[in-house]
């Protein structure tokens, strides 16, 4: 998966200054359990082989809302289209990883680097000037239900009945709040 432009989960990363005690405290505040856990695996099966028509949904809705697509433009002020390739790769992978990672050291640090990606060092891993400087964060926090309620008839393709549908849908609104709370860190580290 290395390949990815950009994509450095495998690589030596700045360690996430959110501790795995922290994260234990954000899953217990998300009532996460292991059949929360197993039902993501569960929902990783079947969203992986459905990546791309479940980002071509996810690109549609900000493509269609300018205040959104405005995070991806280059210094023109318009969407930058290698830009917004890029990123979708990874977020491509983001999917693949929230369902299928394990939630330990390695992967809260690359949730600490995807996390300065849309505040601190916007742009710098695809060489993307812009006057963007970050993603708001109140569109970050309202994202999670676009993401949340989008994905469901992606998982109801494979479900074997509504009680294993019901239950990975619910441990991906989880596994994407607990995501967003991580990325949110660094927009004010003294207060999170």
């Amino acid at each position: 998966m290395s390949t990815l432009a950009g994509y450095t989960y495998d690589a030596d990363l700045d360690r996430s200054p959110v501790s795995t005690d922290e994260l234990a405290l954000l899953l217990d505040t998300l009532a996460w359990s292991d059949a929360d856990a197993a039902a993501l695996a569960r929902a990783g099966e079947l969203l992986a082989p459905q990546v791309e028509s479940v980002l071509d949904v996810w690109y549609g809705f900000v493509g269609s809302h300018p205040h959104l697509v405005v995070s991806f433009s280059g210094e023109d002020g318009r969407p930058d289209g290698d830009y917004l390739s890029a990123v979708r790769v990874r977020f491509g992978q983001w999917i693949r990883d929230l369902c299928a990672r394990p939630w330990d050291q390695r992967w809260l640090d690359y949730q600490n680097e995807i996390a300065r990606r849309h505040v601190v060092t916007m742009g710098q891993t695809d060489g993307v000037a812009s006057d963007q400087t970050h993603i708001p964060l109140r569109y970050l926090i309202a994202f999670v239900w676009p993401i949340t309620a989008t994905v469901r008839s992606f998982l109801s393709s494979g479900a074997v009945d509504d009680t294993e549908l019901d239950a990975m849908h619910a441990a991906w609104f989880k596994a994407v709040t607990l995501t967003v709370a991580l990325w949110a860190q660094p927009y004010r580290p003294d207060r999170w």
